[in-house]
């Protein structure tokens, strides 16, 4: 046998030091296996060459006995895994001459010479025609499917290898590498390695490889394992998944069209299966492969595909298998599609589609037959492959579904026809978008179509007149459908459905099909539905009943105009009614209801927050509705009752409160330019009275809205309540926006937050105030507001006697929220304030209801449309700072206080991300336990909810207290809270999935429970109990757990 050294003659080594030939001799005697490790960091630091290794291993490697040699091999191959790189091109050379002479040596010693030849393979200098010899030899003397599972991977591996760095090489083999590789795959069984070897055989497709006559070889040693049928064992380390091996197996058999001829024949023969899974394999696999086919390798196997795919929509029992086959016959019809028309030649596109409408087409004129549908289905699949497909279909079908349409009388069928038309109509737009086609597709049919909208518009039946507001936006959406009579008279039946339809179904279609037409045709929105709805909403002269009759259209009114502006030219038309609405609510309180006036600012919402960033619609609100609301609010506020005793519904804070939204939106678009000229106003208006800019200005010159007076008349807090309207402003700038007079305006709000004794002044005044702080830059400012906040609140909550505690309490809270948010260290200072406050005797239980409010997100304020800064993860950073305080004042309070305790735990642990409870519970189990105790029924719901998702896998400490566990959960089966009682039973179910040796003693106790719920008054509850009940029935019994 040959060794490497009996050609060391060709170069100088050095004999083997005394280190490395001990160490050559305790790894081949076996007595020590690391010893190839230090043997390879000894090549690697230089101690020694790899060819005194080789001297060193002479003995070894020409022992007589096999398992001597292989434990040579093994040490040098493993030095070779940590020290290819380092390798020159002779030592390459003579070491792969010594490994191919190998792997022809006994079979215990060919897995050492495979991982020493994927060594050699990773190496930069493999010398030509190395790639080529290696192959030969590893192909024409091992038997890959008899080794090992590492040993195959070992061969897979070299062959990635050398793909990847002797690829030319490989081609030069021609189809001899791609028999070499069939032979090697074929009876492959493990995943991991059918992953390397679907990569090998993807490549070998993608890269050009000669596949000779060894197409259909390669096709059937991959095909084979299709569709996959692997499901991994559980707690697999490998992390190989079913939908992996899918994925790669369906990239090598799509990856050419030399497989069309097998692989579509074996499709169709899957489909046929009865295993749901096989099914969907097959389809997706055809849907993929058709993008890489022309027509030519399809049109031998058009009618076995189109007769498996109609047999899938026509009789499927799965939504997820119809939706295959549907995008299957898209993509097929598309690759039809792509085909170039010769006159010697059959068009294979109208071939295909002739069949599928032969077997379609009949069933749409038979409306109340199921086949209706998939028959549509399938047409419309078909239809939005291509404009060329949608073409001939539409052709086909268009013309007799209007016919069917204007025979038919029953409004069922004719809503049925008009349904099936705009699916039509929306497949054939995927087709046009597809090839930027201006035309439509029906633009021949658009005066039949639009007669029948208007037609089933006319009509009394509610259904159909919203399948045809729904058909009347889809031909909205498409170019050229709809002429300006169109529009105009489309706009007339809206109009007439808004103000005369009562149906709320109805309402809600027109409303969104107004919203659609506006976005293309403003123009006939602003000159003839505004103006109407205009009309109707500001009568002359109603009598009271006529005008309570005439509340539903005004709330259709009020809810169109913001559908339909989406225009900046038609919110210049439409804010300034809603506004109105406002308007006249002030000046006569008898013309428009408190809801009616919240559902106008409710519309202005939604109006501002679709605004585009352009700079006509932030002018608008900017220069419009921002002073046009905070004008109105001032009037109401300054504005005495009137005479029939009614004051304006906008000093009511239902409506201060739908005002800020509005303001919020507009002033949180990122037009840095109105904003800042906005925030200057406004300040200016708040701190100095400055009245100058707002509209209709009928108002005194300075007026007093932040200063508190010295004695407070009755209405001021009217004056003091619009700082709601400040906040919502000034808080929701970006921070590129600078506020002026910042600190002026911050001492302001720190007063009246702590002085003011009306609750949605000073709590909104504290929202400002914290808010302000929140995006105020790091440095001795903020520190030194922060600093003095904490003295003056502190001031406050330690005198008893204090008549501002319950201010300085809210401006706490909402300071406290502001830093938290934005990590700020002074947090910590109000959190021990916040913990002293759980045993205060007046304030201990809004204190851990504030804890709520600091873990949940605020709407109006400190949240990321506002623009605040708002870190990651802040909840859980406070939870894991403050537990433990919590369980340790728990544990030193006096009984009466310990509720405040267990309802600050439960809002906290509440608001946690559900990965974060169940990690943490286990901790606080025996407060939450004692929390079910606890009288309070938010405690109670809010401690039900935490532990529901940790019962699903329960820690061992929650087993160890079963007992106590299920007490307290049947205790409040019997809840006079509807939710307490569905809570409860949910987690009672949860258990019954434990161990059944761990919950079987309480079964009888938990049937006994659980048998009055099955009586309760509230179905919700009487379905949680049958479902428990059954579970818990179960455990014991033959054919239960």
């Amino acid at each position: 046998m040959r060794s490497p050294r009996r050609n060391r003659g060709a170069m100088a080594a050095e004999s083997p030091p005394p280190l490395l030939l001990s160490l050559v001799d305790e790894f081949v005697s076996g007595l020590q296996d690391s010893r190839s490790k230090d043997a390879a960091k000894g090549v690697k630091e230089g101690q020694f060459s790899v060819l005194q290794l080789v001297e060193a291993l002479g003995q070894s490697l020409t022992s007589t006995q096999p398992h001597t040699r292989a434990r040579g091999v093994q040490l040098l191959s493993e030095v070779l895994q940590e020290s290819y790189a380092e390798l020159t091109e002779r030592e390459v050379e003579l070491l792969l001459a010594f490994y191919e002479n190998r792997l022809k040596d006994h079979y215990v010693i060919t897995p050492p010479v495979l991982r020493g030849l994927q060594a050699l393979t990773k190496s930069r200098r493999l010398p030509p025609g190395a790639a080529v010899s290696m192959l030969k030899a590893l192909f024409q003397d091992v038997h890959v499917q008899s080794l090992m599972l590492a040993e195959r991977a070992c061969v897979y591996n070299m062959l990635i290898n050398l793909m990847e760095s002797r690829e030319d090489e490989l081609k030069g083999l021609g189809a001899d590498f791609v028999f070499g590789f069939v032979q090697s795959m074929d009876g492959e069984r493990d995943p991991r390695n059918l992953l390397l070897a679907f990569q090998i055989a993807r490549n070998i497709l993608l890269r050009g490889y000669n596949l000779g006559k060894f197409t259909e070889e390669l096709f059937e040693v991959t095909s084979c394992y299709f569709p996959i049928d692997f499901s991994p064992p559980p707690n697999d380390p490998h992390g190989i998944t079913k939908e992996e091996l899918i994925q790669a197996l369906r990239a090598v058999l799509t990856g050419t069209p030399k497989f069309a001829e097998f692989l579509l024949p074996l499709i169709i023969e899957k489909l046929d299966s009865d295993v749901q899974s096989s099914k969907l394999d097959a389809l997706q696999t055809l849907a993929a492969c058709v993008r890489q086919y022309e027509d030519k390798d399809l049109v031998d196997f058009l009618e076995g595909l189109w007769s498996s795919l109609r047999r899938e929509v026509f009789q499927t029992s799965s939504e997820k298998i119809e939706s295959a086959a549907l995008a299957a016959l898209t993509a097929l019809t598309s690759c039809l599609s792509r085909s170039v028309l010769k006159s010697d030649s059959e068009d294979s596109l109208s071939t295909f589609l002739d069949l599928v409408l032969k077997d379609c087409k009949h069933h749409l004129f038979e409306p109340d037959l199921k086949l209706v549908w998939p028959s549509a289905k399938l047409l419309q699949a078909a239809c939005s492959a291509s404009y060329r497909a949608g073409h001939l279909i539409t052709a086909a079908v268009m013309p007799p579904l209007v016919e069917q349409y204007n025979s038919r009388t029953q409004c069922s069928h004719r809503r049925t026809l008009l349904e099936v038309e705009q699916r039509f109509i929306q497949s054939a737009a995927a087709s046009c978008q597809s090839v930027d086609q201006d035309e439509s597709l029906f633009s021949a049919y658009k005066d039949s179509l639009c007669s029948m909208v208007f037609s089933a518009l006319s009509e009394s039946n509610s259904s159909l007149q919203i399948t045809a507001a729904s058909l009347l936006t889809s031909l909205a959406q498409q170019t050229g459908l709809l002429s300006d009579s169109d529009i105009d008279l489309a706009v007339d039946h809206l109009t007439r459905l808004l103000l005369t339809d009562e149906d709320e179904s109805v309402s809600l279609a027109v409303v969104e099909c107004a919203g659609a037409l506006a976005e293309r045709h403003p123009a006939a929105f602003i000159n003839k539905l505004i103006p109407t709805l205009k009309k109707e909403m500001f009568p002359d002269q109603r009598e009271a009943s006529e005008l309570r009759s005439h509340d539903a259209v005004r709330q259709r009114c009020l809810s169109a105009l913001a559908a339909v502006s989406v225009q900046a030219s038609v919110v210049q038309e439409s804010a300034p009614v809603l506004l109105d609405v406002l308007s006249s609510a002030h000046a006569d309180p008898t013309c428009f209801s408190t809801d009616e006036v919240v559902h106008a600012c409710l519309s202005l919402q939604k109006i501002a927050e679709r605004l585009r960033d352009d700079e006509e619609t932030s002018r608008c609100f900017h220069d419009v509705v921002i002073p046009r609301l905070l004008s109105l609010a001032l009037q109401a506020a300054l504005q005495s009752e009137g005479s029939c005793g009614r004051r304006s519904p906008l000093v009511e804070e239902a409506v201060l409160s739908a005002m800020v939204p509005v303001i919020s939106a507009a002033c949180s678009r990122p037009q840095t330019t109105f904003a800042e000229q906005t925030a200057s106003r406004v300040v200016s208006l708040f701190l100095d009275g400055d009245v100058s800019f707002l509209p209709d200005n009928s108002l005194p010159s300075r007026v007093s809205l932040l200063q508190q007076q010295q004695q407070e008349d009755e209405n001021s807090w009217r004056r003091s309540q619009l700082v709601c309207l400040l906040m919502a402003c000034v808080c929701s700038f970006p921070r590129s926006v600078e506020v002026p007079q910042e600190e002026r305006l911050l001492s302001a709000l720190e007063e009246l937050s702590c002085s003011c004794s009306h609750p949605l002044s000073y709590t909104s005044a504290a929202k400002c105030f914290a808010g302000l702080l929140n995006k105020k830059p790091e440095g001795t400012d903020l520190d030194g507001w922060i600093q003095r906040t904490v003295k003056r609140v502190s001031g406050e909550l330690d005198r008893p006697s204090s008549s501002c505690r319950l201010q300085a309490f809210s401006l706490l809270i909402w300071v406290a929220k502001a830093l938290l948010l934005r990590y700020h260290p002074s947090f910590s200072a109000l959190t021990d304030k916040l913990f002293s406050l759980l045993h205060d005797a007046d304030l201990g239980p809004m204190a851990a209801d504030g804890f709520s409010l600091l873990m949940s997100d605020s709407t109006d304020v400190l949240n990321r449309g506002c623009h605040a800064d708002v870190r990651i993860m802040y909840r859980q950073r406070f939870f894991s700072e403050n537990s433990a305080k919590l369980v340790q004042g728990f544990n030193a309070a006096p009984k009466e206080k310990k509720p405040n305790f267990l309802k600050a735990l439960s809002n906290i642990v509440n608001k946690l991300p559900k990965q974060v409870q169940v990690s943490e519970l286990p901790a606080l189990l025996s407060l939450l336990l004692e929390a079910l105790t606890c009288p309070d029924e938010g405690v109670q719901l809010s401690t039900l909810s935490c532990l529901e998702p940790v019962l699903v896998t329960p820690p061992q400490v929650l087993i160890q207290q079963l007992e106590a566990l299920v007490s307290r959960l049947l205790a409040l089966v019997g809840s006079p809270s509807m939710k307490i009682r569905i809570a409860s039973i949910r987690c009672v179910l949860a258990l019954s999935h434990l161990p059944s040796h761990e919950v079987l003693p309480f079964r009888a106790r938990v049937l006994r429970a659980l048998a009055p719920p099955l009586d309760d008054r509230k179905r919700l509850v009487r379905r949680e109990a049958v479902q428990a009940r059954g579970e818990w029935f179960l455990l014991g019994s033959p054919g239960g757990r």
